[in-house]
C-alpha cells in the first residue's frame, strides 16, 4: 500500500515533557521505516486542532498524532471538522501520560514499535462519539474517540490540571492517583436525569461514562465489551456508592471486573443527554471541557485509524 507523505503533529508538553526529550529518537525511527512526513509542534490548548485543519487544507491525507490523548484528540477533531474527513487517516505515537486510547486500539506504547505501524496497511474504520456541553455560558460540541464522562472522573481530572508537566509520565500518573483518592474524600454523589433514547430515569451517581473505547485512566477496563466498530457508545453508569464502597470497586476497574457489582450498571446507547441542577463537570478523552447539561452521540464509522 502506497502511504501518503504525512504531517506530523508533535506536542513537546506530553508525558510530562518526554514527547519533547524524544523526538529525536522518533524523527529518526520515523525517517529509518521510510515515512515521508513535515512536523510542527503544537504550543499550547487547542492548537493540534487548527494545525490539523490548515494541514488538510494544505493537502496532506495522512496526519500523525505524537502526544498523549489530548493530542489524539485534538487532531482528530481537526480532521473530523475538516472537508476531507473520510479522505484522511489518522496515525498515532503514543507519549502521553495515560494514553488510554491507544491501549484500546491495541497500539503499543513504546514509540519504535508504535512508529513500526504508520508505514503498514492496517486501518481500522472506527465511529465517532460527539458531545455537546456547556462552558462559560456556551452551548459547545466537540469529538471523542475514546470516552467521556461526567462527575467523579472529571471532578479528578480537574483536581490534576495543575499538576507541574516536567515530572515523568510515571510520576504524572502517580500524582493522578493521590489526587483522585483526595478527591474521592471530599466528592459527593450527584442526582442527575438521564434522557436515554426515550427512557428517562432520575438517579444518584458517582460517575457515568460514554465509552468508544476499552480503557481509561491509565488502564482502567472501563468498558470492556466497548468495540470501536459496533455503531455504540457504552454507558456505564457507577450508582449512588459511598467513598469506602467506591475504594472498593476502584481496583476491580482495572480487571473490567467492576461490571458484576448490583450498583455498576452497563448499557449500549446510540445517544443521550444528561441534565442536572447541580455543577457536574464534563469530560473527553482525559480533557476537562465544561459542564452539564450534556449530550451525547454516536457517529459510526467516521474515522480511519492506522493500527
Amino acid at each position: 500500500m502506497l502511504v501518503p507523505r504525512a504531517k506530523v503533529i508533535v506536542n513537546p508538553a506530553a508525558g510530562g515533557y518526554s514527547v519533547r526529550r524524544e523526538w529525536p529518537r522518533i524523527r529518526k525511527q520515523m525517517q529509518h521505516i521510510g515515512l515521508s512526513f513535515d512536523h510542527e509542534f503544537s504550543e499550547g490548548l487547542g492548537h493540534a486542532i487548527q494545525i490539523a485543519k490548515e494541514a488538510i487544507n494544505d493537502g496532506y491525507r495522512y496526519l500523525v498524532a505524537v502526544g498523549g490523548d489530548g493530542t489524539i484528540n485534538e487532531v482528530a477533531n481537526g480532521i473530523l471538522r475538516s472537508t476531507a474527513s473520510t479522505d484522511t487517516i489518522l496515525g498515532i505515537v503514543s507519549g502521553g501520560t495515560e494514553c488510554s486510547f491507544a491501549r484500546s486500539l491495541g497500539i503499543p506504547q513504546d514509540y519504535t514499535t508504535a512508529c513500526s505501524l504508520l508505514t503498514g496497511d492496517r486501518r481500522l474504520l472506527i465511529d465517532v462519539g460527539v458531545v455537546e456541553y456547556t462552558s462559560e455560558g456556551q452551548h459547545v460540541q466537540r469529538f471523542f474517540v475514546n470516552e467521556a464522562d461526567i462527575g467523579f472522573g472529571a471532578t479528578v481530572i480537574e483536581a490534576t490540571k495543575d499538576i507541574p508537566r516536567h515530572y515523568s509520565p510515571t510520576i504524572n500518573h502517580l500524582h493522578r492517583v493521590f489526587r483522585g483518592l483526595r478527591s474521592l474524600y471530599y466528592y459527593r454523589n450527584k442526582h442527575v436525569t438521564l434522557h436515554i433514547e426515550n427512557k428517562v430515569d432520575s438517579i444518584r451517581t458517582s460517575v457515568v461514562v460514554m465509552a468508544n473505547g476499552c480503557y481509561l485512566g491509565g488502564g482502567m477496563y472501563v468498558a470492556p465489551q466497548a468495540r470501536f466498530d459496533d455503531g455504540l457508545l457504552d454507558m456505564v453508569i457507577v450508582g449512588d456508592t459511598g467513598r469506602f464502597e467506591l475504594l472498593k470497586i476502584w481496583p476491580t476497574l482495572y480487571k473490567g471486573k467492576h461490571i458484576t457489582h448490583p450498583k455498576v450498571r452497563v448499557q449500549k446507547v446510540t445517544s443521550g443527554s444528561i441534565q442536572t441542577s447541580e455543577r457536574v463537570l464534563v469530560e473527553a478523552d482525559g480533557e476537562l471541557i465544561g459542564e452539564c447539561p450534556v449530550s451525547f452521540k454516536i457517529i459510526p464509522s467516521a474515522l480511519t485509524v492506522v493500527v
